[in-house]
Order: C-alpha cells, then sequence, then structure tokens
C-alpha cells in the first residue's frame, strides 16, 4: 500500500480501484510483477512522476468517461470478492457503491433531485436481509444508475425487460416509497 501513497491515491478513493484496474491487480492490495510492468507500460509510465501524474489523469477521467467508469467498476467485482467465492458480500458490495457512486470519493453522485437513489439502494437492500450480490446484479447496477439519472420517473422501465429480479423489485419499493403505484407511474 506504499506504493499506492507514493503516487499519491488513497484507498477510499475511486482511483485506487483504476490503478487496480490498470495494474491487472489479482486481488485487493496485491499487484503483480507482470501487471505492474506491463500496466505502466501501456500507460507510457516509466518514472515516479509520469506515475502520479497517470494516477491524477484517472482519478479525473474516472467520473468523466462513462467508458472507463463502466471498466474500474466491472473490474472491481471480482477484486473484492473473497477468494473461492462467486458473489461479493453484501457490505463490501455496499461499501463499493457508496465509493463509486459518490463524488466525494472520485465517483458519479447517484442522486436525483427528488432521489437519494443511493440511500434507498442500500437501505432497501438491508431491508432483503444483505443478500450477497451476484455478477449480473453488480453490473447491472451501473446500467440503472445512467438511466435514473436520464429520467428519474421511469419512462424507460418495462417490467418485461431483462433486469435482474432484485432491482425490478427495488422500482416497485421505490414507487412505493414516492407514494406511486406501478399503474400510475408512465412506463414504456
Amino acid at each position: 500500500m506504499k506504493f499506492l501513497g507514493d503516487i499519491q491515491v488513497q484507498l477510499d478513493e475511486v482511483a485506487c480501484l483504476g490503478i487496480a484496474e490498470l495494474l491487472k491487480s489479482p486481488s485487493m492490495g496485491e499487484f503483480t510483477r507482470e501487471g505492474f510492468v506491463n500496466g505502466w507500460r501501456s500507460a507510457g509510465c516509466d518514472n515516479l512522476q509520469k506515475m502520479i501524474a497517470h494516477a491524477a489523469d484517472i482519478r479525473a477521467r474516472i467520473p468523466a468517461e462513462p467508458d472507463l467508469f463502466r471498466r474500474v467498476y466491472r473490474y472491481t467485482f471480482p477484486l473484492c470478492r473473497m477468494q473461492g467465492q462467486r458473489n461479493l458480500q453484501f457490505d463490501i458490495a455496499a461499501e463499493q457503491w457508496r465509493l463509486f457512486f459518490t463524488p466525494e470519493h472520485g465517483g458519479i453522485q447517484w442522486n436525483t433531485p427528488t432521489t437519494p437513489w443511493l440511500d434507498w439502494w442500500i437501505e432497501y437492500l438491508e431491508e432483503r436481509g444483505k443478500r450477497p450480490v451476484n455478477k449480473d446484479l453488480w453490473e447491472q447496477v451501473e446500467v440503472f444508475l445512467r438511466k435514473t439519472l436520464e429520467d428519474e420517473n421511469f419512462r424507460w422501465w418495462s417490467a418485461d425487460a431483462a433486469w435482474p429480479g432484485t432491482l425490478d423489485e427495488f422500482v416497485g419499493w421505490v414507487q412505493a416509497k414516492r407514494g406511486k403505484s406501478a399503474e400510475e407511474m408512465e412506463v414504456e
């Protein structure tokens, strides 16, 4: 972890996960020689000052570039899983969502004028018993985030779409919390 400090990256920011993705870290806090060398080479960084500059660039680009954000977000799922597990423990997933979906940590703000999405999402999952998060749900939460930021009224949502059941149920939970039934909502 000293290395991350040397390149001015904090453990509690999305840029740390961006560096892990760049260097193909096999698990949290671990770098292989091959991943380290190849990652920095691909970024054109051959000294500490260039690495610091590249880390700052990653920090700025992650929230601004959806493709980079998605790549780092998706890389985080296997990175944070416990060895031998297929799913991500709820507490770890919630911690990562708080990192990715708040600007204070270099992520994207998952709130809209009338909906505190991140807080509601975690509250909903806690009410359901803090179940482990599978890869499909993990990946679709990021897609769902983008849709809700475009239109918080769910005009894009369809019960027939291929969303994970947990997200379908969350839509119903949000509707109930807002005081709207499914029939009252405008959906495609």
